[in-house]
Parts: structure tokens; sequence; C-alpha cells
């Protein structure tokens, strides 16, 4: 972990339109440290954005004292008052609890495994029974269908030549009626032509 401290202007901040003058002093902060840090990723901490944003967003600070430090691959901007954070951080960091040891991860790999290697087994199983048990089922019913089909086919063969004959006597039926009305409306026509 590297620290230095820089002194960044700001003055390029007071150029930019009042309402802008913060945002562009944290952008002028994030360019110079990128600058001579040679760094691509730049974090601004907490205490820095509330220097800047001191005395609000239109009256930023002329220059500013900045404490770079360099953490992984990161580089973190803090103000030079700010060193209580880092070391609490670096407290934290050492009080984690020490991970598993490759043993302990072994045997938890090895009792999910037998876990795993058990289960389907008992799924197997069922599932045979499951799909025994709808073949039986099926088969069941294809019989059951075939009977009503079979006993289907005599009852129409049986009920067509009645119904055939009942079908014909129906149609010679209408074909008298329908005579008989021509006779009928060839009589009215005859009547009415007389009383004319």
């Amino acid at each position: 972990m590297e620290e230095k401290i820089y002194t960044i202007p700001l003055l390029r901040a007071k150029m930019a339109p009042r309402t802008k003058r913060a945002k562009k002093a944290v952008r002028l902060v994030k360019e110079f440290l990128a600058k001579h840090t040679k760094a691509e990723v730049i974090k601004i901490d907490k205490s820095v954005n509330e220097a800047i944003w001191a005395r609000g967003l239109r009256k930023v600070p002329s220059k500013i004292r900045v404490k770079a430090v360099k953490i992984e691959d990161e580089i973190w901007a803090y103000t030079p008052e700010a060193e209580v954070k880092i070391e609490k951080e670096k407290e934290k960091k050492e009080k984690l609890p020490p991970e598993e040891t490759k043993e302990e991860k072994e045997e938890v790999k090895e009792v999910e495994e037998e876990v795993k290697e058990e289960q389907p087994e008992e799924i197997k199983e069922e599932k045979k029974e499951t799909e025994e048990e709808t073949k039986e089922e099926v088969e069941e019913v294809k019989e059951i269908e075939g009977e009503k089909k079979e006993e289907l086919t005599e009852e129409t063969k049986e009920k067509q030549p009645e119904e055939e004959i009942k079908e014909e006597v129906e149609v010679e039926k209408e074909n008298e009626n329908i005579e008989e009305a021509k006779v009928e409306e060839g009589e009215e026509l005859k009547e009415e032509k007389e009383e004319k």
C-alpha cells in the first residue's frame, strides 16, 4: 500500500458555470490523480467530496490537499485527516475469520456428493414404478375402447338397413306431398281464372 499527498489546484473549476463548479472540481481531482498516479480506477472518499462541497455548489476551494492511497489496483483519494478510516479498514480485514481449511472443504464436498448419489437411485426407482402403472392404465383404456368400437360397429350394421328403408319411405312421402301440393295449386289457379 503506497501513500502520497498531493495539492490539487481547482482554479479551472471556478471558470465553469456556477451551478457546475463542484462537479467540475470532483472531475479535476480524478483527472489529476489519473495523470500523476497512472492508474485507471480512481475512487474518491467521502471526506474529499465533503471538503469540495463544504461551502456549497458555487464556492469550491481554489486548491485541496489529497492523500492518494494505492489499494490493490485502485487509487483511493482521502483528505490527510482521514487516516483513521484507512487504519480502521485494515483492522476490519485483519479481524475477519480465517477461511475454512482445505480438509474441511473436501469433507463437505464428499458429503454433498454422497447425498446426490443416493437421491437419483430413489428417483429412478419411483420413475420406473410410475411408468409401469401408466402403461397398465393405458392398456386398460385401449381394451375398453376396442370393446366399445366393436359394439358400435355391430349396432350400426344392424341399424343401417332399417334406417335406409325408413329414409326411402320418408323420401317417397315427401314426393307425394309435393305432387299433391302442385295439383292443389293448379286447381286453385284454374278456379281463379274461371272466376275472372
